[in-house]
């Protein structure tokens, strides 16, 4: 029941940080909150991009939770402290890491202290492009397709895959591995001070979506389907887990250990985790039908349908679709992109690269005064990029872009494409290009509405969240254009943290079902973009080039036909 004075915290693990709130139950006003940077990720550490490979130590996540916490508790202050009722987390995924038995991830043991393949593999980390490709054609071979709820395609962003890869890839790693856990499920684990693997609740988010766990089949694919794609995989389902928890559920309560680092009762109700877009898509009101997008450095579109009306329909390439994985009695269906503010970040990295590498050497400013220079320049670009390029005239033949900066997730997931530019001459500036980049990140989002679209499950509205969202109406106008419809854009700050908050406030039974936790905390939007009608037939003309670009740069042994289309589109 929901009285006055009940607070609870939301964690929201990101890409490059950790951040808490504490909300308050009746209105889901943010109490206080904290944010800690990964500093063994801001340097860079374990991770090679050039090779596609990122990794995040867990001691990084350890630290970050404790710091965001009890910073937020001191904020808060001991009054609000002693009323805390529950608390959730959302992570990034699909994250996994290798853990022992007794759950602990490898990489907190000395031996494998530095080791990348003993640390958690983030979202991003494409490393195990050749184990997806193997499963996908595998697949191919049984009767039952197992990729069916999956969108038809296994991902290198994802459980299976990752783990393949890493078993292949390192031998101690692999001697010493006993499950493998994605980072969503593990740190409720922590939390409630779990000591077996074997006991730790999985949600449903991270099974149905990324690991091929499915209600259809009782669970995984038999053993078979994965022993016979590699030996390294016998018997590793057995390893794992047969039942999973929707995330109103809870995963117990906090240990007499975190109790006492953290300040807190030992009556606090950890729930169970969930990927941060969809508990995002909670904190930004879903509604269904109504795509849900969480706009970062990539994409997270999240949509929900009723069950029976759903029924037997099944979206091809996307990033599933499951059911309570979102809300609980719901489809959760999940679609993205690879790159979103990725694209503008390396865009802008490009730009800023003479600067951080001559400036620091002037011979006219000092040291201090040259990183002061820096810092401000870097910050500006986005918004100055976004500014001149409002400003340019609607040209068909300007330049044009494809989004696959980080290869593609949807419609249909392929991490080997790469982005392109065309179209650059010598007249051609910054603001020209990135213009360029943000119509291909539009057009990679419209491509997704069309998916569902066209494949039974319509899009009625846009709900837009996240920092690109809340911080670039350059970009929200575009995205309207090019959707030709409507897209608001919620007034929370941190809509993953705050979706978290409502479910801790459902797992520790202050609400009943998430959605009357939605209706009590959610602060509902601030802005709406609509289309502007002459800007949505400019860009349907430049959206058809992108596609032909698009299907060109897919397969570069084009026939003389698509290649003659393609020029003349």
């Amino acid at each position: 029941m929901n009285t006055p004075d009940n607070y609870v915290i939301g964690v929201d693990y990101g890409t490059d940080s950790v951040r808490c709130i504490i909300a308050d139950t009746a209105n889901g006003n943010e109490i206080a909150s904290a944010v800690y940077y990964y500093p063994q990720w801001k340097e860079g550490l374990y991770c090679d991009a050039a090779n596609s490979q990122f990794r995040q130590h867990p001691q990084d996540y350890l630290d970050g939770l404790e710091d965001t916490i009890k910073r937020a508790l001191l904020q808060a202050g001991p009054a609000v402290a002693a009323k805390i009722k529950g608390i959730s987390v959302d992570t990034t995924g699909s994250t996994p890491v290798a853990v022992d038995r007794s759950g602990t991830p490898l990489a907190l043991l000395p031996q494998f202290r530095d080791n990348p393949n003993a640390m958690f593999v983030l979202w991003k980390d494409h490393t195990a492009v050749q184990e997806a490709a193997e499963i996908n054609e595998h697949a191919k071979s049984f009767d039952t397709n197992y990729l069916q709820f999956i969108g038809g395609i296994y991902s290198s962003e994802w459980f299976w895959a990752k783990l393949l890869r890493i078993m292949r890839e390192d031998e101690k790693v692999r001697a010493a591995t006993y499950s493998w856990v994605e980072h969503c499920d593990w740190i409720p684990f922590v939390l409630t001070g779990g000591k077996n693997a074997d006991e730790m609740k999985r949600g449903i988010c991270s099974a149905g979506h990324k690991a091929l766990w499915s209600e259809q089949w009782g669970g995984f694919p038999p053993n078979e389907f994965f022993s016979s794609l590699d030996p390294l995989l016998e018997g590793f389902t057995s390893r794992l887990f047969t039942t999973v928890y929707t995330s109103d559920q809870a995963a117990g309560t906090l240990s007499a250990e975190w109790a006492e680092r953290l300040g807190l009762s030992k009556d606090v109700v950890v729930g169970i985790g969930a990927f941060d877009a969809h508990m995002g898509a909670v904190g930004g009101q879903i509604e269904p039908y109504h795509l849900s997008k969480v706009m970062g450095t990539s994409t997270c579109d999240m949509l929900v349908a009723p069950p029976a009306e759903v029924q037997d329909t099944l979206v091809a390439g996307i990033c599933g679709q499951v059911n309570g994985s979102i809300i609980p009695g719901m489809i959760g269906m999940e679609a993205g992109q690879s790159a979103f503010g990725d694209a503008y970040a390396w865009f802008r990295k490009v730009l800023a690269w003479p600067l951080q590498q001559i400036l620091p050497s002037s011979s006219i400013v000092d040291a201090s005064t040259a990183a002061k220079l820096i810092d401000e320049t870097v910050d500006k670009i986005i918004p100055e990029l976004s500014k001149q390029a409002a400003n340019i005239p609607n040209d068909e033949d300007a330049p044009l872009a494809v989004d696959w900066f980080n290869g593609r997730r949807t419609p249909d997931a392929n991490q080997e494409l790469q982005g392109v530019i065309t179209g650059l001459h010598l007249g051609t500036d910054a603001p020209a290009m990135f213009k360029a980049i943000v119509e291909a990140t539009c057009f990679g989002a419209k491509a997704i509405v069309d998916r569902f679209n066209e494949q039974g499950i319509p899009v009625k509205g846009l709900i837009g969240m996240g920092g690109v969202a809340k911080k670039s109406p350059f970009i929200m106008q575009m995205m309207a254009d090019i959707m030709n419809m409507p897209i608001r854009i919620h007034k929370s700050e941190q809509t993953c943290a705050l979706g978290a908050a409502m479910f801790a406030a459902t797992a520790a039974g202050i609400f009943n079902k998430v959605e009357e936790a939605m209706e009590a905390m959610g602060p509902g939007f601030d802005a709406t973009y609509s289309p502007v009608p002459e800007q949505v037939s400019f860009y349907a003309k430049r959206y058809e080039k992108y596609k032909a670009l698009g299907a060109f740069i897919e397969n570069p042994a084009a026939t003389k036909a698509d290649t003659q289309q393609l020029q003349h589109a």
